[in-house]
């Protein structure tokens, strides 16, 4: 079970929690962090710095079916994330008819900032690009390699809609797979816990809804 999760410098205690609520469930997973710097160093990524992108991860996370060497399946998922359950139920869910399979959210941005005070960013399919199983083998994905992810004419409007598909080949998962903390609020513990508005490492967001989950994650990491 390969499981790319965005990295940013910025919230590196985020990635440090989230890999340890999978690796403590799920101690086969591969978790490997997305660090632009890295995949710059090593010719992977060439787009110029992106003023508009709110994380190091904006595009990176679509190398993942050529780092997966175009081979089974793997998950993306950004940092601010925790997992409460193991993360093969995730994967036991793969569908190899479809190319991706995400949350299909369909909801109106409330907060005009994001965490970190930046603008949030209005557009359609928003999140669905935050918890992404590529099936990476899929014939539709052999075209996203590492020339199409830098390819200047691929916005992140294209990308992050996964416009280079059809629909019917864009699966989807319930939504406690992605579960957007200040969006929803009808699951008691959800599967997947999205801090998309802002996570208990911003001092304004401290006790955040499911803060004392992320905070437990916290201690048991460093216990």
């Amino acid at each position: 079970m390969k499981v790319f999760v965005g990295y940013d410098p910025r919230e590196d205690i985020a990635y440090q929690v989230c890999k340890h609520s999978i690796l403590s469930k799920q101690p086969d997973a591969d978790v490997r962090p997305l660090i632009q710097k890295d995949l710059r160093d090593a010719g992977w990524y060439t787009r110029p710095v992106d003023k508009l992108a709110s994380t190091e991860f904006t595009f990176t996370r679509f190398l993942v079916p050529e780092l997966a060497d175009f081979e089974g399946w793997a998950l993306f998922m950004d940092c601010d994330m925790i997992l409460t359950t193991d993360i093969k139920e995730l994967f036991d869910q793969a569908d190899d008819k479809y190319a991706v399979m995400c949350v299909q959210h369909d909801y109106k941005v409330k907060e005009q900032f994001k965490m970190d005070g930046q603008k949030q960013t209005i557009y359609p399919r928003k999140n669905w690009s935050s918890v992404v199983l590529f099936n990476c083998g899929h014939p539709a994905n052999k075209v996203v390699n590492k020339e199409f992810v830098n390819d200047l004419d691929k916005t992140g409007a294209f990308l992050h809609r996964f416009s280079w598909l059809p629909d019917s080949e864009i699966g989807e998962l319930d939504h406690t797979w992605n579960y957007l903390v200040g969006v929803y609020d009808d699951i008691e513990k959800p599967k997947l816990i999205h801090y998309t508005e802002g996570g208990p490492w911003f001092e304004n967001y401290r006790d955040c809804k499911f803060a004392d989950l992320w905070k437990q994650e916290l201690y048991d990491m460093f216990k």
